[in-house]
């Protein structure tokens, strides 16, 4: 029997959370989009605490998200913050901002840090580096391709997460491009922006939403997630890697991520329950797992037909 790898997620209120624990995740990234950044809802520190109290007793997780680009303003609150998040017990701090790592070493000693960067998460130095300043996890950048994973993986002692499902983003800026351009176009433009998609309205499925479109591709539509963080502009197809998941698997890799954002609650606990029984069944039997083609359909059968599932950069040629 093989060791099991989380299986990681995010969720909008306290209710998604629930029913995404019982469709088979076990660990989830919250918090507040103060701190966290392209998070599908926030989370109040009482809610975080509920959230622990759901999660406890039922073996599951909850990592606070700290990973925005921070100001000096917000640093300011971050020893009160963390203080009251590690009150409400989080079981690790998901961080990209050295100041967060700072405060940590006072604030909240014994927690286990998870060093996400995005972009610039590479390679198995980087991660050394960060593990030698207190970081125990290091989560991959999206454009990685397997081989890069599986050297990382090999080469650090630092846990190994990577984005196994759903959106990517290819682009963020701190303005808020879309209210900008509609508040400049229309004098009643205000009442229009507040409808945005991630203005504080439920989010709505990815049909619902704004779109980057290219003259040149005009069947490639880019989704734009504005949120109190700014634009960010998500890729036009949805990584899928379950029927490649034992590739990572025997690898060792120590945390699979599924990317919830501006999905329905069908759509997240279709995926989840379908990498929850690809990895329950290789876990189980390794050199006797096979692929089962109702796990891939059973999300295709809920997948928006104008975006493709792809394998991402796993199968690309290198890129960094």
């Amino acid at each position: 029997m093989a060791t099991k790898p989380e299986l990681l997620a995010s969720a909008s209120s306290l209710d998604e959370l629930r029913r995404f624990a019982e469709a088979g995740a076990d660990a989830f990234v919250i918090g507040e989009s103060r701190y966290g950044v392209r998070l599908p809802g926030d989370f109040p520190v009482e809610q975080i605490a509920e959230a622990v109290a759901f999660a406890k007793p039922r073996g599951i997780r909850i990592y606070a998200a700290l990973n925005n680009v921070l100001d000096n303003d917000t640093v300011r609150t971050l020893p009160g913050y963390m203080k009251q998040i590690v009150d409400a017990g989080v079981d690790a701090i998901v961080f990209g901002d050295p100041a967060v790592l700072m405060t940590a070493r006072t604030e909240a000693a014994g927690v286990p840090l998870h060093w996400n960067a995005e972009m610039t998460s590479t390679n198995y130095a980087t991660a050394e580096y960060w593990g030698r300043r207190g970081a125990t996890r290091f989560i991959t950048a999206r454009e990685l391709n397997m081989e890069q994973v599986l050297e990382t993986k090999a080469q650090s002692s630092l846990e190994i997460q990577v984005q196994v499902h759903g959106l990517t983003n290819i682009y963020h800026s701190k303005r808020p491009l879309v209210r900008n351009y509609v508040d400049h176009q229309s004098e009643g433009a205000k009442e229009q922006s507040s409808q945005l998609p991630g203005n504080g309205v439920p989010q709505g499925t990815i049909e619902e939403g704004l779109y980057l479109m290219e003259a040149e591709r005009p069947n490639e539509r880019y989704p734009i997630y504005e949120d109190a963080n700014g634009t960010h502009i998500m890729s036009a197809d949805d990584l899928c890697m379950i029927e490649n998941l034992h590739e990572l698997m025997e690898a060792g890799i120590d945390s699979f991520r599924i990317e919830t954002l501006l999905k329905s609650a069908e759509y997240n606990e279709t995926v989840i329950r379908a990498y929850r029984a690809a990895i329950d069944a290789y876990a189980a039997d390794p050199d006797g797992y096979r692929f089962n083609e109702s796990w891939l359909e059973a999300i295709q059968a809920l997948q928006d037909p104008n975006r493709e599932l792809s394998y991402g950069f796993f199968y690309k040629e290198q890129v960094y």
